[in-house]
């Protein structure tokens, strides 16, 4: 199991991984909607080829991920494929679903 730190650590380390060149035309805000012990509210807005995090919930997302904690870090660190995740019910997908589909190459592994 993940701890809330762990968890915590997701999101800015993806926003170092960001691939500005696989984000032309991206403007949206993505919001995580993580339950669990060690869930919480995440956001990365994504705008004119930059990245950044936040914590807590926001205002009309473009997009909503939910799952639990657990299985998303699982998702994040490679040890679970999203597609998969997806497939089974643990990564739910609410909004722009092609910006999911952008969000994989978005942030490389």
């Amino acid at each position: 199991m993940a701890t809330a730190d762990e968890v915590k650590s997701i999101f800015p380390a993806m926003v170092e991984r960001f691939v500005p060149e696989k984000a032309d035309g991206v403007n949206a805000t993505i919001l995580f909607d993580l339950s669990g012990d060690n869930g919480g509210q995440y956001w990365i807005k994504v705008a004119e080829g930059n990245a950044e995090t936040g914590e807590g919930d926001i205002s009309d997302p473009a997009m909503t991920v939910k799952a639990s904690a657990d299985d998303w870090f699982a998702v994040a660190t490679g040890q679970m494929n999203a597609m998969q995740a997806f497939m089974t019910g643990k990564l739910k997908i609410l909004g722009d679903m092609g910006l999911a589909m952008k969000m994989q190459t978005m942030f490389a592994q």
